[in-house]
């Protein structure tokens, strides 16, 4: 709970999942070695998707380019 003017706002726990990305990547025949040696997807950015941290919505669309998928099969809202 944050406190801002003397308003309590409390913030739920929400979260970008990466699963479907992993499930897509599977099913196009990918792997991450060619994300990054043949599209030119950094590492890092394959790190930030395996720890579930935030990418950019560029990097979204790229990866929906390259796998040619929508951006539902690269991540999913999950609201606890």
């Amino acid at each position: 709970m944050t406190i801002v003017n003397n308003l309590a706002i409390i913030y739920n726990k929400s979260m970008i999942s990466y699963a479907p990305f992993w499930v897509t990547l599977k099913q196009k025949g990918q792997s991450t070695y060619t994300l990054i040696n043949k599209y030119g997807i950094s590492s890092s950015t394959i790190d930030r998707l395996r720890r579930g941290k935030g990418i950019s919505t560029a990097k979204i669309d790229d990866l929906c380019r390259i796998l040619g998928c929508r951006v539902e099969d690269v991540i999913e809202y999950i609201d606890d």
